[in-house]
């Protein structure tokens, strides 16, 4: 492999590889007013409550992987698509820091558990940053604010009418799963290095050991009847339909109580039971509770007679591996306590690598942060959000976001964009002129020619733009992120059909009467469907749709789904001036600059990375700071330096997959 594959990655725009702020596409009039300390107020608005989603909070035990980026971006996107339909919404996310898998882990790196979740948390967190996430709580289980709200709901279960009751658990229990398993779903294994025998869960395949103690349990078993009698008034509470039969087959057939503390002598890290410091608060109860702590619980109310703010949460996005813990014992603990279970859970499924289980000692994870800086922000945005579905297992390859890339983004929107809105200083047209012609009335001249056959182009596009707002808003409707990225997909590549069919460069040349009336149709019809586009992937591409839509000259306060259809904003376009083509000449500062190829591995491009600035400085010191200079001017000084010292495994990606 050579030098020249690295060049796509070196022309990376330094803005895009920073850590973006606070987006500021959202209008002023979508915004929530300031940080949730200003929480809403039932009593004093009759506006509905905000849209409240969350995802979970996750384990700092190992750094975060593709799975988390995705789950986080999803429950963004989510946020975002409320806020643009002029919703106020809240997002939140975390980490989760309590429990035996991080006492361990903190123990096998001679650490002390909160230094060690210090360092991990902050991991998540400045992901979240990279990725453009507009969270507005980080949550962490070692937050006072959440060990009292813990403490307090403690208290309540404790002496609910249903509470809780002291017994001696023995059962088999995993501690990377955090939970005991019945009988019925374990089985014997075998470890493949070393042939020792051990019990695994069915659904894990996780290692399984026998306890027996002494602790508190949460009788269960006495809310199945509730928890059916809730399935079956909410039959749609868990999407997809699978999962929702999952949990019912559960609850019908497993349903066991569940031992919600631990021995101190076993376990002491996690909150202690206020009145029996011998246990330990089971550490899932722990975490669950953290939907409802940002809501003001323990410190603004308490029960379902107070003003709770922004619960229930309107969604939770969760991976298929926890589903249990959500979509069970979650409402069955708030059940107790008189408090409504969240209105619905999303359960998603896992990432793959090339359609191969992700594992280390494969060397196939994918590091986020690299895939971040190596496809830019938005667009490993778009590539999550477009393959990811709720029905199987999804595959990451740099070959399919590569070519997703290249087709979707580069040309299927980048490539309009400088056709319709950039054209080259010498075409006859513009937005503005487009925009202006509209608004005079001068297509009504087209009315005689409607019907005609040998005008039919140019009326083609009609039908396919006044459906996709709505089939677009209907996915999401079904947080179906993939099938709406579809219907814009389709909109675009038939504008893009339109255009050539239409051909606007031939018109601008043309003398016939009409002529000038069919160019300015043929590039207002276009930038509608651009303009359009572009609204509706906020969500997914917030800083490139907020660039292409200051370009394109739409107004903050009219980037709304209000907007995104025909004919509803007149007061948009830009002229067609040599000085706005400068972009157009050079390619790294297009819309969608060039990328590395996807043949090539994240760590084969670190890999040339460091041998291309290793052969600058064989050299001499001045060449390698000249060398260095020009990669920070290109890709930013703090992106370079994470480059450089990022420690990555080599992929397994085969070089020709064909998906």
């Amino acid at each position: 492999m050579t030098l020249q594959h690295l060049q796509p990655l070196r022309g990376l725009q330094v803005q895009s590889l920073h850590r973006l702020a606070r987006p500021s596409w959202i209008c002023p009039s979508c915004r929530p007013n300031g940080p949730l300390s200003r929480r809403w107020n039932s009593s004093a608005q009759t506006k509905e409550k905000p849209f409240y989603v969350t995802t979970p909070i996750f384990y700092v035990n190992a750094a975060p992987h593709i799975g988390h980026l995705y789950c986080t971006v999803l429950a963004d996107v989510v946020k975002r698509w409320q806020q643009i339909n002029g919703r106020e919404a809240y997002l939140c996310t975390g980490t989760d820091e309590h429990g035996m898998k991080i006492q361990r882990a903190a123990a096998k790196e001679g650490m002390e558990p909160k230094a060690f979740c210090d360092v991990n948390s902050e991991k998540f967190r400045s992901l979240t940053h990279d990725a453009d996430i507009s969270n507005d709580f980080f949550i962490r289980t070692t937050d006072a604010d959440h060990k009292d709200a813990v403490a307090q709901f403690w208290l309540q279960l404790k002496h609910a009418q249903l509470g809780l009751y002291k017994g001696t658990h023995e059962g088999w229990y995993c501690v990377s799963d955090e939970c005991f398993y019945p009988a019925d779903l374990v089985r014997p294994s075998i470890v493949p290095q070393t042939g020792k025998k051990i019990m695994v869960s069915v659904e894990s395949d996780n290692e399984v050991e026998w306890v027996k103690e002494e602790t508190w349990f949460f009788p269960l078993t006495k809310y199945k009847d509730a928890l059916l009698k809730f399935y079956d008034e909410n039959p749609d509470w868990v999407k997809p339909a699978n999962r929702m039969q999952e949990v019912r087959d559960w609850v019908e057939n497993h349903l066991e109580d569940l031992s919600v503390t631990r021995p101190v002598s076993r376990l002491n890290w996690g909150v202690s039971d206020p009145e029996d410091p011998s246990q330990t608060i089971y550490v899932w109860v722990d975490a669950l509770i953290n939907y409802i702590t940002k809501t003001g619980y323990g410190s603004k109310w308490r029960s379902p007679t107070e003003d709770m703010g922004i619960w229930p949460a309107d969604l939770h996005i969760i991976g298929k591996d926890i589903l249990r813990f959500h979509a069970i014992y979650w409402p069955a603990l708030l059940l107790a306590l008189g408090l409504p279970p969240a209105k619905g859970i999303l359960c998603h499924n896992h990432w793959t690598m090339s359609n191969r289980k992700m594992s280390k000692s494969l060397g196939n994870v994918v590091n986020p942060v690299f895939a971040l800086q190596r496809w830019d922000v938005d667009p490993l945005r778009y590539f999550l959000m477009r393959n990811g579905n709720f029905s199987k297992d999804m595959s990451y390859s740099n070959d399919i976001i590569s070519a997703i890339y290249g087709k979707e983004l580069q040309a299927n929107i980048g490539n309009l964009f400088y056709r319709i809105a950039k054209p080259k200083s010498a075409a006859g047209w513009s937005t503005e002129k487009a925009v202006d012609a509209s608004n005079s009335g001068a297509f009504k001249e087209l009315d005689t020619i409607k019907g005609k056959e040998e005008y039919a182009q140019f009326f083609s596009l009609e039908s396919v733009l006044a459906r996709a707002p709505d089939a677009f808003s209907n996915e999401m409707k079904d947080y179906n992120t993939s099938g709406a990225i579809r219907e814009v997909y389709e909109l675009l590549r038939e504008t893009n059909r339109f255009i050539t069919d239409t051909q606007p460069w031939v018109l601008a040349k043309q003398t016939q009467p009409l002529s000038p009336v069919l160019l300015n149709w043929t590039i207002h019809r276009s930038a509608e469907a651009l303009r359009i586009a572009a609204i509706l992937l906020q969500p997914m591409m917030p800083g490139k749709m907020k660039r292409l839509l200051d370009e394109m000259g739409v107004q903050p306060t009219r980037r709304t789904v209000a907007y995104a259809k025909p004919e509803a904003d007149d007061a948009y376009g830009t002229a067609n001036e040599t000085k706005s083509n400068h972009d157009r000449a050079n390619k790294h500062l297009t819309l969608f600059p060039p990328m590395a190829s996807g043949d090539v591995s994240d760590a084969e491009v670190l890999q040339q990375l460091q041998a291309y600035l290793g052969a600058k400085a064989a050299k001499s010191k001045m060449n390698q700071m000249v060398e260095l200079l020009a990669m920070e001017a290109r890709m930013g000084e703090a992106q370079v330096a994470k480059l450089l010292e990022t420690d990555l495994p080599m992929e397994q990606t085969p070089p020709n997959d064909p998906n």
